[in-house]
């Protein structure tokens, strides 16, 4: 992610009159140990006709004498250079055991050493408290060192001073302001009088424009800066010289180029020297300008490539809608918190203490910008086994026709706040729900939680423990036991309304006629409405049951009531009436019609809701629906009851609002969702194992499909979650909960892959023959037992049976299609290697399942893609996914033969050049069919799939470093608690060496003395190859005998001569041997920490015999070091 920059200093001297220069001592070349890699330098001196003497100074600065034979009238000095700004940890250091805490003492043979660095000057009055008051406590040194950088950054002001040479500290702290020479002298002397060596630094400073501004501190320069600066830097036994930034209050990082480090100010003047006495007119000109910058994720495109993209966007529209494709396009978008990387709900948990107030800070942003007079509905979500409780799931709902559901957002409760809600709330709220929906609020019952449970729990605690401090392994149960006996046994958890809808439209009610007394809920912790005892309500025969069948989605095309129609039926003073009945046919309603006598109530549900059930009577009129009512940290949740149609929800919803209103008490829905409709749309926000996803409403248009994209990732940014996740060596991981992609049409019937199979049948064909497409876009975990593997993948017979599948799908216009005829055809085919439907990289469990009506919407998930850093990248792949459904739907992708890619599909393509070579054969075939897709859109992508990790050059051969794909093996089961499991092995790594301007007949590529197979790309003497090798060795794994091969070292060897010409140095784990316990904070610490382990230096010396490569059958691109 480097950048390189330009930086331009001019200075100009012009005199009134000719006169004599005496000789002159510049300090603007970057110094020798400048951790800041300068590329080029130059150093152009006026006037021309002079004599250069470069030298070094006692600290081994460097030095440019200058001597003017003649006089002039003008003195100029004009340095330009090319820094490569990569990223610098300023706190990668290790520290000698003495001196990892403050104060320490030097050894003698420093202190002799570094007697200059630690002269001290006599200060004042001010200066002597300011030392005074620096607390002398056992302090670890870098926290000592962060806190008084900022404590001087703090009690001086900056200021620009014109004027030769620096305060005195004393004058700096009485004026309180200094410039940043003043200011970094000021630390200098403070550090010398607590003991530590310190030292002047003068050189340049380089700030560049965020790509992305701060959302805690201050931002940095609005346009890129330069000039030059002084700071201080300390010295720490162990580490050496540490910048440190007073004017900043930050340590010195890439962006400070050191020109002269000295113990004085006045040693370190940019130029010094004599002249004849004359009136000086000064002149001074700095600049900066980028003139490389490598791809990066933080800005993947300049405005003039993203008009391009958008461009071909509303291109792809046109085709589409010309071509009458109905294509929306959706997603699972996923994120991470940005202040806990460590945390276990954001690695492997899927819940934990903070996912849930971050979710909803991104889920009221949503909710404001798409539906703020939507439905906000917090139900259960996904619940696998091994997990105690549900995962949780932040709905909202909107109509598509504009109408409110909800009205007033202000009565929607607050999570975090306590409104005072108690079971009397409850139990008056429901009773007046119940009156709007006209029925009697009279059966609305209390709920408590199960005494005989819970005094049997007690009973079998340990004797010598209490229910308030169980001491009980489960902390759930634990928790648990603490809340029922810390609130008591007769405590009521909520009220319950049974509420359900006739077969006649006529809402009822009644009794439960429970066994019990009272209604004991089933213990727990799920809501309320989750845990209602319906097995003890009375017996009915299964042909009674009332189950709620919701009809087809499709069916549902007349317009809902409005809003204010809704409000208006359950506004009405509705007072108690008679007990419903429940009628189950037109033949029963007629007879119930004609009398209320014995003819009418044939059927057993033809009787009042509030009849007592006989002895082993079909109690079919029983009212076995309900919502609930439950008071929970002062918040009232109202559960939602299940209804058979939308328009009864949304009848429900309108009385809860009114209720609401009228008692003036927030509320929060849970329970049941609406019923499936094409006429509602929706969002949720929903937790996932290490992350929080984002199912996001379709898009039908590329223009809605950039605003929702771009708004979301702005949202989440502003939520405090973020995209960007990292290994401990610092490897770009995305979110590690992927991206899946989400195609299909606003109904099923309008889903492109059910009206077209044979769109289906292109997509997969393609993305088999252009593996490119699998990998480039996927996450670190790949291979046959991901969660996403390709159907050849370990699989090859399967490629066999799906070419025989795709002579079974209709072509283009082969008339109706049924539309379940394609998820018969491939159901069985796209899976993984144990079966799984859902594990696949193209999923079509909701496409026409016939496991229910959630799966068959027509939908088509794409599950191989991680989550992209950027929104623009996101949009990026998705105008691809666009841009192939139109060439598709025009022209189907019909190859003759799928390609037996075989071992070499986890060989070739896993090294980034042939990913890269592939893929460019798409954007060939991209533009050849009418959309001018360029690669260079894609570069970002690359990058960050594929980082570079180093290069040297050497007789003009080129050496690059990159990170490489390794699939990772899903080990053998092991024994745990409850049951087996597997480990996934990871410690296998993989990297790509290119070499380029190399004569294979003369040189060898070889790592630790191994020769690398290379293979010749097609250009002239440019070759690619593959290392694999073991980068840590867990207990569990592979092959768990062969060890670390810690550091690769690579070594370009002449065969003529059989010694090493030049080499590098990878080094697996850190190389001074530190031991991350934390993960990256942000991209610029994981950057480093990959940066840092890589040297252009360290080949092999003396005689080097190197052998020939050994190629392997099965993997002929990649040098397996587990091998040799």
């Amino acid at each position: 992610m480097s950048i390189h920059v330009a930086l331009n200093h001019v200075t100009t001297y012009s005199y009134d009159r000719l006169i004599n220069l005496g000789p002159q001592v510049i300090r603007l070349r970057p110094c020798p140990h400048s951790r800041t890699r300068i590329l080029s330098y130059s150093l152009k001196i006026g006037p021309e006709k002079h004599f250069i003497n470069w030298q070094q100074d006692p600290q081994g600065n460097y030095l440019a004498r200058l001597v003017f034979p003649e006089k002039t009238r003008e003195f100029s000095i004009e340095v330009d250079l090319v820094a490569e700004m990569s990223v610098i940890n300023p706190f990668d250091f290790f520290l000698e055991e003495y001196a990892e805490h403050i104060p320490f003492q030097y050894e003698a043979w420093q202190r002799h050493e570094l007697t200059p660095y630690l002269y001290k000057v006599a200060g004042g009055e001010l200066f002597d408290q300011y030392v005074a008051a620096i607390s002398r406590e056992k302090t670890r040194s870098v926290d000592f060192l962060v806190a008084l950088n900022a404590q001087v950054q703090r009690d001086i002001g900056y200021t620009i001073r014109m004027e030769p040479g620096v305060q005195t500290p004393e004058e700096t702290l009485s004026k309180k302001t200094g410039s940043c020479r003043d200011s970094a002298w000021l630390l200098v002397q403070v550090l010398r009088h607590l003991g530590l060596a310190a030292r002047f630094v003068s050189g340049y400073l380089i700030q560049l424009t965020a790509d992305v501004k701060s959302l805690d501190g201050p931002s940095g320069p609005e346009a890129d800066f330069t000039d030059l600066h002084a700071w201080a830097e300390v010295y720490l036994p162990g580490a050496g010289w540490i910048g440190l930034d007073p004017t900043s209050g930050l340590f010195a990082g890439e962006g400070h180029i050191p020109l002269a480090c000295t113990p004085e100010p006045s040693s370190a003047a940019p130029v010094t020297g004599a002249l004849d006495e004359c009136e000086t007119e000064f002149g001074h000109h700095m600049q900066v300008d980028r003139i490389w910058e490598a791809p990066r994720v933080t800005r993947p495109y300049s405005d003039e490539q993203w008009v391009e993209i958008e461009g071909l966007g509303h291109q792809i529209d046109d085709e589409l809608r010309r071509m009458d494709v109905r294509l929306t396009q959706g997603g699972e978008p996923t994120f991470v918190a940005l202040d806990d990387p460590d945390g276990a709900e954001w690695n492997t948990a899927a819940l934990g203490p903070t996912k849930r107030l971050l979710a909803a800070d991104l889920f009221h942003r949503l909710r404001d910008k798409y539906a703020p007079a939507g439905l906000m509905h917090f139900g259960q979500g996904k619940w696998y086994p091994g997990e105690q409780l549900p995962r949780w799931s932040l709905n909202c709902f909107w109509r598509k026709d504009g109408e409110p559901i909800w009205n007033s957002p202000a009565l929607y409760a607050d999570e975090r706040k306590d409104y005072g809600a108690t079971a009397g709330h409850a139990g008056r709220f429901l009773k007046r729900v119940a009156e709007r929906l006209g029925v009697t609020g009279e059966h609305v019952f209390p709920a408590f939680e199960d005494v005989y449970y819970y005094l049997w729990r007690e009973r079998r605690l340990p004797g010598n423990v209490d229910p308030f401090d169980s001491r009980v392994d489960d902390p759930l149960e634990r928790e648990r036991l603490m809340k029922v006996f810390t609130q008591g046994l007769s405590h009521t958890v909520g009220h319950v309304l049974p509420i359900m809808k006739s077969a006649a439209g006529q809402w009822q009610t009644g009794p439960w006629f429970l066994r019990s007394e009272r209604c004991y809920l089933v213990p727990g912790d799920s809501p309320l409405g989750y845990r209602l005892p319906l097995d003890s309500q009375p017996w009915t025969a299964q042909r009674d049951y009332p189950y709620v069948n919701p009809p087809d989605a499709e069916t549902a095309t007349d317009p809902l009531a409005r809003y204010a129609a809704l409000r208006a039926r359950v506004g009405g003073e509705t007072g108690a009436r008679d007990p419903q009945m429940q009628r189950r046919s037109a033949a029963a309603t007629a007879g119930l019609a004609a009398g209320s006598g014995g003819e009418g109530r044939r059927h057993p549900w033809d009787k009042p809701s509030d009849t007592p059930p006989g002895f082993k009577e079909s109690a079919a009129w029983i009212t076995r629906l309900a919502m609930c009512a439950e008071p929970r940290d002062g918040r009232l949740y109202v559960f939602m009851p299940p209804t058979q149609t939308l328009d009864d929800y949304l009848e429900v919803v309108a009385a809860v609002e009114a209720t609401a209103e009228e008692m003036q008490l927030p509320v929060i829905l849970e329970g049941y969702e609406p019923p499936s409709d094409p006429r509602l749309t929706h969002f949720r926000v929903t937790p996932d194992p290490g992350v929080i996803e984002v199912n996001i409403h379709p898009a039908k248009s590329w223009e809605q499909l950039v605003e929702q994209t771009t708004h979301l990732y702005e949202a989440a940014h502003y939520s405090r979650l973020t995209t960007e996740k990292f290994m401990l060596d610092g490897r770009h991981t995305g979110t590690g909960g992927g991206n899946h992609f989400v195609l299909g049409g606003a109904t099923p019937n309008d889903s492109p892959f059910l009206r077209r199979p044979d769109l289906l049948q292109s997509l997969i064909a393609y993305w088999h023959n252009h593996p490119s497409l699998s990998y480039l876009f996927s996450g670190l975990f790949i291979g046959p037992t991901s969660q996403a593997p390709r159907v050849d993948e370990a699989r090859n017979d399967s490629l066999y049976e799906l070419e025989i599948a795709f002579r079974q799908i209709p072509q283009p216009g082969a008339g109706f299609v049924p539309p379940w005829r394609v998820d018969r055809i491939l159901r069985n085919l796209l899976t993984d290697v144990t079966g799984n439907t859902h594990r696949s990289e193209f999923c079509i469990d909701k496409l026409y399942s016939p496991d229910g009506p959630t799966g068959r919407l027509g939908l088509l998930e794409l599950r191989a893609f991680e989550m992209p850093p950027h929104a623009r990248m996101s949009l990026a792949q998705q105008l691809l996914l666009r841009g192939l459904i139109a060439r598709f739907w025009q022209r189907p992708y019909r190859p003759q033969r799928l390609a037996r890619w075989g071992t070499e599909l986890h060989d070739r393509f896993m090294l980034p050049h042939f990913v890269e070579q592939d893929f460019a054969d798409v954007m060939e075939e991209m533009q050849q069919a009418g959309f001018a897709f360029k690669k260079e859109w894609f570069a970002p992508h690359f990058e960050f799939r594929f980082p570079k990790y180093g290069d040297f050059a050497v007789k003009g051969i080129a050496f690059e470093l990159r990170h490489a794909l390794e699939p990772w093996h899903v080990m053998g089961e092991e024994g745990a608690v409850g049951g087996t499991v597997r480990y996934v092995d990871s410690s296998v790594e993989r990297v790509q060496v290119k070499v380029s301007g190399l004569a294979p007949d003369r040189y060898v590529l070889t790592c630790n003395g191994e020769a690398v197979p290379l293979t010749n790309t097609g250009k002239n003497g440019e070759f690619v190859a593959g290392v694999r090798y073991r980068a840590w060795q867990p207990a569990s794994c592979l092959h768990p005998t062969i060890g670390v091969h810690a550091p690769l070292v690579f070594d370009l060897v002449d065969t003529w001569m059989n010694r090493s010409l030049g080499g590098c140095q990878y080094h697996v784990a850190h190389p001074g041997g530190r031991n991350f316990d934390v993960l990256p904070v942000n991209a610029f610490e994981a950057e480093s920490r990959r940066l840092a382990r890589f040297f252009r230096f360290g080949h092999t010396p003396g005689e080097v015999a190197a052998k020939s490569p050994e190629r392997s059958a099965e993997h002929p691109f990649t040098l397996d070091l587990r091998r040799f």
